[in-house]
């Protein structure tokens, strides 16, 4: 078998960076990690709003008891009426990521 060696130049924009896929995957755990989302914020991040959120995820008893805090999770279900949802945002990303065939295949 034969090989041809090549140098080649190709320029990259002073804007632009180049890194590993490894690195990229790590900074955008790191952007996640330690932060809290409140319901709105999945909203955006999903592009669904509240009430499909809710009635698909998390009132789904299937996954309530995966995200939950009171049985273990990394969400914080209201108790009453003016509290907010609050979602571990790292495990929620993994979560939405993971879960994306059980959420749509449940509608």
């Amino acid at each position: 078998m034969q090989s041809l060696a090549v140098n080649l130049t190709i320029p990259i924009p002073e804007d632009h960076i180049l890194i590993s896929k490894v690195e990229l995957a790590d900074l955008k755990e790191q952007a996640v990690a330690g932060r809290y989302w409140t319901l709105k914020d999945i909203e955006v991040r999903t592009g669904y709003r509240g009430p499909w959120i809710k009635d698909n995820i998390l009132y789904n008893p299937k996954f309530r008891k995966v995200l939950d805090v009171e049985q273990g999770g990394f969400v914080y279900y209201p108790r009453s009426s003016g509290e907010k949802w609050t979602f571990l945002a790292s495990k929620m990303t993994e979560f939405l990521e993971f879960h994306f065939k059980d959420i749509f295949k449940t509608i």
